[in-house]
């Protein structure tokens, strides 16, 4: 059972959120939260494997909450809401360690799917709005691409391959696909290159890997 929190300042979205989730019969919404204060208390009161966090909220915004919530001892995935207006908080949010974002007008099915695809630790990099939000408020420059470039040293060629897959938005399945191996085994190095770039999840692999180069 995947345990969820919703964090938006809207009650009519929170509403709207709960109806749905709880619909699911593979997630239970076990906190909700009006802002981003409200979101660690509840984090820290409840197990939350995956919080839907609004961008824009008063007391504590979404990005400085999801850097709050990824810091605690036993972080919650994180899926950020947003609108296509919000686009350059939304890869702030990304880089401060969120598994994804989501529009607000997503399809239902689709938002169930993106707690389950993140709960499972994957990323939400599928969308084409994803690719967009990266490529135009992610600049690149010369010291942070050398110091991206440095760390992909650190990468046999084998998890480069897995990389740079990655970074196009494929899963552990398209990648084990693409590069006749096992799923097992594409996990195995999906996390040998977490440690080994020093970043959190698949998002801050994605976006290094852009940095350095490795991915258009």
């Amino acid at each position: 059972m995947i345990r969820a929190m919703i964090v938006d300042d809207d009650a009519l979205v929170r509403l709207g959120l709960a109806d749905l989730l709880d619909g699911d019969p593979g997630i239970e919404v076990v906190a909700q939260a009006s802002d981003g204060l409200q979101a660690i208390e509840q984090a820290t009161a409840h197990r939350i494997d995956v919080a839907l966090v609004d961008v824009r909220m008063p007391r504590m915004d979404g990005i400085t909450a999801t850097t709050r919530l990824r810091a605690l001892p036993h972080p919650p995935k994180v899926i950020t809401l947003t609108t296509f207006d919000l686009d350059e908080y939304v890869y702030n949010a990304l880089a401060a360690g969120a598994d994804g974002f989501l529009l607000k007008d997503t399809d239902p099915t689709e938002i169930l799917r993106a707690v389950h695809l993140v709960a499972a630790g994957s990323a939400m990099l599928h969308p084409a709005a994803a690719r967009r939000v990266i490529d135009r408020y992610h600049a690149t420059d010369q010291p942070r691409t050398a110091a991206a470039q440095d760390r992909l040293e650190r990468l046999t060629p084998r998890e480069r391959d897995v990389l740079t897959l990655l970074a196009q938005g494929d899963t552990n399945a398209d990648i084990a696909t693409r590069l006749a191996m096992r799923e097992s085994t594409v996990k195995a190095h999906v996390s040998r290159v977490l440690s080994a770039l020093e970043v959190t999840n698949r998002v801050q692999a994605a976006l290094l890997a852009r940095d350095a180069g490795l991915a258009p």
